[in-house]
């Protein structure tokens, strides 16, 4: 899903794979343990928490505190990754290739 967006590229990032736009991290994939690891805003990871913690939960440490997010893509509905993957896209991606993807 991630690779359809503009610009984005996999790279390895230690035992994960990375989705990465002008060199930044998008999301990280940990196959293994059928994860994702977004980075949002504070308002957008506040509200995407409250929808249910056990889909989507705060990285419980200061990374956490800076936008990193759980996606546990056991539970997530395809709606809800596509919605959240747009955020963090956004959040990352230079406002000239997010307006594309803002709604």
């Amino acid at each position: 899903m991630l690779l359809s967006f503009a610009e984005v590229k996999e790279e390895p990032h230690f035992d994960k794979r990375s989705f990465r736009v002008k060199k930044k991290i998008v999301a990280t994939l940990d196959e293994l343990n059928q994860t994702a690891c977004v980075k949002l805003t504070a308002t957008e990871q506040s509200v995407y928490c409250l929808i249910d913690e056990t889909i989507i939960k705060a990285v419980p440490n200061k990374w956490g505190l800076q936008g990193w997010t759980f996606i546990y893509l056991k539970k997530i509905k395809k709606n809800l990754l596509y919605d959240v993957i747009v955020s963090s896209y956004c959040s990352v991606a230079p406002r000239s290739l997010a307006q594309q993807y803002l709604k």
